[in-house]
């Protein structure tokens, strides 16, 4: 999802208090993903071509698997009990 972001935005892992369900969705530019969406943030993926353009040039997809080695799953995780709370 993230890697077909139009432009510049972010992919996220947003928590629906709602439907008690983990919901992947984008945001175009900086907009936020609470106040856009009503989820709450878990986890961020910013395809902003700056964060990526000095080690993948324009090449997204590549940036987008990498981040899933760097991500810390216990701070997602503790979020995650936070937000279900």
């Amino acid at each position: 999802m993230s890697v077909a972001v139009q432009g510049s935005g972010w992919g996220w892992l947003g928590y629906d208090s709602k439907s008690k369900q983990i919901v992947a969705a984008t945001c175009a530019n900086q907009d936020p993903l609470q106040a856009t969406t009503g989820l709450v943030p878990l986890l961020g993926i910013d395809v902003w071509e700056h964060a990526y353009y000095v080690d993948y040039r324009n090449v997204r997809p590549d940036y987008v698997k990498a981040v899933w080695d760097v991500i810390n799953w216990d701070v997602v995780e503790k979020r995650f009990i936070a937000a279900s709370q």
